[in-house]
């Protein structure tokens, strides 16, 4: 009874993770503290999953790509691979990213080009992002620093009494699939549209909210008689009244007070908005607010901005900047914009005061497409201290000389030491969600495992593969896991899977190594879902994104993925144990 009790809750928890209104952390700390409370686990298992060695050298290291991802080797580099035909400058910039991502973690490397790649004119950004994305998972797989994700799975499997996993572990079967998928994606990118091209369409542009203000001269007059009938490059989609929706809008209608005026269009005619008196562009004057320096930026995956609205936050105070117009990818935002709740990955047109830099929480919350970049490169020597110590830490963890915690925590103090790294950017970008999730991810894993809910599960692969093996049920595990993490994030699939895999391996007398990577690639072969996987969030709305363009691009290059996985991990990890 207990096992379907845990196995119920588990559905609830995967259940409220789709929905997305709850934040993961939240809802994997109340799981959690819940069973912790109920007794399936215990105060002392809850507080060792918080001080797991995995989960701490996964921390230092995002802490370590603080400074490496302020190189600017990166654009340099990266700027020099755009050149020439489109397939040709794809497939550079997806090597590259491949490279990087294998040892920076690659929500860092998506963050470090997205603006590079936005702002550059010898290709259609809309042709570059989603393969950066896609690119930066290829290289993630590769080692076991390349993405959390396997650090994720490593720290399950220490916890789990298993040997701990090694750097280039996993490099036997990713860097085969990396190559394979790199090609798929190449011609696979040319079904990406240039939406460069198309930046002044409706379709593609801001959306502004503005209202007519007590007083104004706009009100009794009619949208003819304001001139707002045929602005140049923006376009008034509908007005809200008194909780009624007008749309379309015709000319000769006449505006009211506190009417709410939508409009959609490119971001640089915006201002054609500020010489109409009494119009609040999201509750400031439009003459005033759109005479400032106008900023693009894409919300990062570790703002406090998600899931909360702009009524909730007191926006001008946190950053001096106003909002001018919000994009979510090619979607068509309806209603009060105020009103709708931020996601990771939106794109925000402010417009930034003179204080705007001096703001240290910037970086934490914002990638900056153009306009001013917020945060200081570091010097040459800089560069050379900051690459040249993370690569001593690598290769000495790499030859077993050096445990990777070790290093990694000799190499913060000499960042710190060097105030290539402070303790205030430290602090800023702790990331306090991720260690919360993971943390309460591994209680829960052996609430599930020890409650019977994992073999419970087992029992349903086995049943459904019976015929097929320890093949089937290996097949199976990775299906599950792959589902998961198109559904939910790719920690929470793994976080989920792993438990089950485990049990599965063992119920079958198979050696758990395969089982135990077959979950580490699974979670990282969300290609399919923009809502799955960080980076393809921060780059959804920056590219103009539909959801069409990640299953047409997507879809062959999971299914290239899948194949792959499945033929090279049997024969890398024998299912026979040694």
């Amino acid at each position: 009874m207990t096992a379907y009790l845990v196995l119920g809750s588990i559905v609830a928890l995967l259940a409220l993770l789709v929905h997305g209104r709850v934040s993961p952390a939240v809802l994997f700390s109340a799981w959690a503290g819940g069973f912790t409370l109920l007794g399936l686990s215990s105060q002392q298992d809850l507080l060792s999953s918080f001080s797991n060695p995995a989960l701490a050298t996964l921390i230092l290291l995002l802490l370590v790509s603080l400074a490496l991802e302020r190189s600017a080797l990166l654009d340099r580099l990266s700027g020099s691979l755009l050149k020439g035909r489109a397939d040709l400058a794809t497939f550079r910039l997806s090597t590259f990213t491949t490279v990087l991502s294998a040892f920076m973690n690659n929500t860092a490397v998506v963050g470090a080009l997205l603006g590079m790649v936005s702002r550059q004119r010898l290709q259609p950004p809309s042709r570059l992002l989603l393969p950066l994305s896609y690119a930066s998972i290829f290289g993630g797989i590769t080692t076991l620093v390349g993405t959390s994700t396997n650090l994720v799975v490593n720290s399950f499997a220490v916890e789990a009494g298993l040997p701990a996993l090694q750097m280039f572990q996993f490099s036997i079967v990713g860097v085969p699939v990396a190559l394979m998928c790199l090609l798929v994606l190449t011609f696979s990118a040319r079904l990406l549209p240039k939406n460069a091209a198309k930046a002044n369409e409706a379709g593609t542009a801001y959306f502004l909210e503005a209202r007519v203000a007590q007083g104004s001269p706009l009100a009794g007059r009619t949208i003819e008689q304001n001139q707002m009938r045929n602005l140049e490059g923006i376009f008034l989609l509908e007005i809200e009244r008194k909780g009624q929706l007008i749309s379309p809008v015709a000319p000769n209608e006449v505006l009211a007070e506190g009417d709410v005026l939508f409009f959609t269009g490119d971001i640089h005619k915006v201002q054609a908005l500020q010489r109409f008196q009494g119009l609040h562009v999201f509750g400031a004057r439009a003459d005033a607010l759109l005479k400032s320096n106008l900023v693009e930026v894409v919300i990062s995956n570790q703002s406090e901005l998600a899931n909360r609205t702009l009524r909730d936050v007191d926006f001008r105070t946190m950053f001096d900047a106003g909002v001018v117009g919000i994009r979510r990818g090619d979607k068509r935002l309806t209603g009060q914009l105020g009103r709708i709740p931020l996601r990771i990955g939106d794109s925000l047109l402010l417009a930034a005061g003179p204080d705007f830099l001096q703001h240290r929480n910037l970086d934490r919350n914002f990638h900056v497409l153009n306009g001013t970049v917020i945060r200081p490169k570091l010097t040459p020597l800089q560069s050379t201290i900051a690459l040249s110590g993370f690569a001593c830490a690598i290769l000495l963890s790499a030859l077993g000389w050096v445990p990777l915690f070790n290093a990694l925590l000799a190499l913060t103090a000499l960042l710190l030491a060097t105030r290539i790294l402070t303790l205030g950017e430290m602090r800023r970008r702790f990331p306090f969600e991720l260690l919360l999730v993971i943390g309460a991810a591994l209680t829960i894993a052996k609430v599930i495992e020890n409650s019977g809910a994992a073999e419970l599960m087992a029992d349903w692969i086995r049943f459904l593969f019976s015929d097929y093996g320890v093949t089937g049920a290996f097949i199976g595990v990775y299906l599950l896991t792959l589902v998961l993490t198109e559904l939910v994030t790719n920690n929470a699939a793994a976080a989920l899977a792993f438990p089950i895999a485990l049990t599965t391996a063992r119920a079958l007398g198979a050696d758990p190594t395969p089982f135990v990577m077959v979950v580490a690639y699974g979670a990282s072969a969300g290609f399919l879902v923009p809502f799955g996987y960080q980076t393809h969030l921060m780059v959804y709305s920056a590219g103009r994104y539909r959801m069409s363009d990640f299953v047409r691009v997507g879809l062959p290059v999971s299914l290239t993925y899948s194949i792959c996985v499945l033929f090279l991990v049997p024969i890398a990890f024998p299912f026979t144990p040694g």
